[in-house]
C-alpha cells in the first residue's frame, strides 16, 4: 500500500469524500475488532443481550456433597482401584501355590477386600478435614488414621479366616498351639495389624500425592488466570494512557475555526474528531488489528491534524502489500504518530513530512514512523524534567513488553538522514 497526501487532498482516501456540506462519509468494513460489528456499521445495538445476560444463570450448580467433596470422584476411583490390584494379587498368588478351598477362600477375601475399602473411603472422609493444610499435617493425619483402620480390618479379617472356619490343629502356626482363643486373637491381630497398617498407608500417600497435584494444577491455573488478567489490564491502562492533549488542541483549533466564521471546516473537522473517536474507544485495548486497519486510525487523526496544520503536514504510507494483513496491537502507533505531529509538525515553520513505512526483517515486523522535521539540540522536558517523547514512547514499549516479552521492542532518536525516527519491532503473523 503506497499512498502520499499533501494538506486534506486526499484525506478521503480513509474517511470517504465529503458530501455538499463538507462531511465525511462512514468508512466501509472498517473494524476495530474483527469478531465485532465495524464502529460505524449501522443499526443499534441493545445495552445487553438477553441470552448473554441469561447464558450463565442456566448452568445447574454444583450439588452440596460435590462442594464439600471435590475430589470425591478421584478418591473413591484410587480405593476401587488399589483394593481390585489387591484382590488380582492375592488371587494370582493362591493360584500359583495352588492353595486348597480356593473358591471358598476368594469369597472371603472379598468380603474382607470390600470391608477395606469402606475403611479407606472412611479414611478419606477422615483426612477431608486437613485437605486446606499443610502437607506435613496430611501426612501426619494419614499416618494416624491408618492405625484404627487396619487393627479393624485386620480383625474382620481374623473374624473371616479363623473363626467362621477355624484352622485344623496341623495346619495352624505351632507357637499358638495350647494357647486359648481369646489370647490367639489377640496375638494374630497385632502381629498382623502392622502388615495391614502398610497397605493402608500406601493408599493415604498415594491420596495425599494426588490431592497435592491436583492442588498444585489448580494453583498454577488460578495463577496463569490472575496473571493474564493482570496483562490485561496491564495493557487496558497503557492504552488509555494515550496523551489527549490533540483532543484539546483540536477543540481550540475548532474555537478559531467558528470565531473566523470557517463553518465547513469547523463541521468537518467535527465529523472527523468525532469518527476517530468513535473507532477508537469501541476498540477493544487488549484486542489486534491488522495493520490496514491500525493505519487507517492513524489516517483519522493525522486527516484532523491536517486541518490544522494545511500547509505543514505532509503524510508518506508505505506498507508492503503482504504485511497489511499483519496483526498488531490497536492504537499502538498513536502516541508516536502524536509525537511526531506534535513536535516535528507544530514547532516548524515549514512542511514536514511524516512518513510510515513497514518491513519484514528475520521473521519480524518492523514498522518506522519518521518526521523530517528540525531536531532539537536537547530535547524539551515535561514538568518532571523528562524528555517529551518519553512518556508516548514508554507507553508504547511497555504495551510491546506486556504483550510479547523479549521478542519486541522498540528504539528511537535522531534520524541519520535528518529528523526523528522511531522503530518498532514485534514478531509477525499473517491473518487469515
Amino acid at each position: 500500500m503506497a499512498e502520499r497526501s499533501g494538506g486534506d487532498s486526499d484525506g478521503g482516501t480513509a474517511l470517504g469524500e465529503a458530501d455538499a456540506l463538507g462531511y465525511r462519509r462512514r468508512l466501509h468494513d472498517f473494524s476495530t475488532n474483527g469478531r465485532e460489528p465495524s464502529a460505524n456499521s449501522g443499526g443499534t445495538r441493545p445495552f445487553f443481550a438477553r441470552e448473554r445476560l441469561t447464558r450463565g444463570m442456566d448452568k445447574p450448580l454444583p450439588s452440596p456433597l460435590r462442594r464439600r467433596l471435590p475430589d470425591l470422584g478421584m478418591a473413591v476411583k484410587s480405593i476401587l482401584g488399589f483394593w481390585l490390584l489387591y484382590m488380582t494379587l492375592i488371587t494370582l498368588r493362591s493360584l500359583v501355590l495352588m492353595m486348597p478351598d480356593f473358591w471358598d477362600s476368594m469369597g472371603r477375601r472379598a468380603i474382607a477386600a470390600t470391608f477395606g475399602a469402606l475403611l479407606t473411603f472412611l479414611v478419606y472422609l477422615a483426612m477431608r478435614r486437613v485437605a486446606s493444610s499443610t502437607l506435613k499435617v496430611k501426612a501426619i493425619a494419614a499416618g494416624l488414621l491408618c492405625l484404627p483402620a487396619s487393627l479393624a480390618f485386620t480383625s474382620t479379617n481374623y473374624t473371616l479366616f479363623y473363626l467362621l472356619r477355624p484352622l485344623d490343629e496341623e495346619k495352624m502356626d505351632p507357637a499358638w498351639r495350647g494357647m486359648g482363643q481369646l489370647e490367639m486373637a489377640f496375638r494374630s491381630i497385632v502381629e498382623t495389624a502392622l502388615s495391614w497398617y502398610f497397605l493402608f498407608a500406601a493408599w493415604a500417600a498415594l491420596y495425599v500425592a494426588l490431592s497435592y497435584a491436583a492442588q498444585l494444577r489448580a494453583a498454577d491455573s488460578r495463577a496463569a488466570v490472575l496473571e493474564r488478567e493482570a496483562q490485561d489490564a496491564q495493557l487496558r491502562a497503557l492504552r488509555y494512557q494515550i496523551n489527549p492533549h490533540f483532543l484539546f488542541n483540536t477543540l481550540n483549533s475548532l474555537s478559531s475555526l467558528v470565531l473566523t466564521q470557517r463553518t465547513d471546516t469547523a463541521e468537518r473537522m467535527i465529523m472527523n474528531l468525532s469518527t476517530f473517536f468513535r473507532s477508537t474507544l469501541a476498540a477493544d485495548p487488549t484486542a489486534d488489528v491488522t495493520l490496514e486497519e491500525e493505519i487507517k486510525l492513524q489516517r483519522l487523526y493525522l486527516d484532523i491534524e491536517q486541518i490544522r496544520f494545511p500547509d505543514r503536514l505532509r503524510v508518506e504510507v508505505d506498507v508492503p502489500e503482504p504485511l497489511l494483513s499483519a496483526p498488531v496491537p490497536v492504537l499502538l502507533l498513536q502516541p508516536v504518530v502524536e509525537n511526531a505531529v506534535k513536535y516535528g509538525v507544530a514547532r516548524s515553520r515549514g512542511t514536514v513530512t511524516v512518513r510510515i513505512t513497514a518491513s519484514e526483517e528475520a521473521g519480524r515486523l518492523h514498522i518506522k514512523v519518521k518526521d523530517d522535521g528540525e531536531v532539537p539540540a536537547e530535547p524539551p522536558g515535561d514538568e518532571d524534567g523528562n524528555a517529551s517523547t518519553g512518556v508516548g514512547m514508554r507507553n508504547v514499549c511497555d504495551r510491546l513488553v506486556a504483550r510479547y516479552g523479549v521478542q519486541a521492542g522498540c528504539f528511537h532518536g535522531p534520524d541519520p538522514e535528518g529528523g526523528y525516527s522511531v522503530h518498532i519491532v514485534l514478531p509477525i503473523s499473517r491473518n487469515g
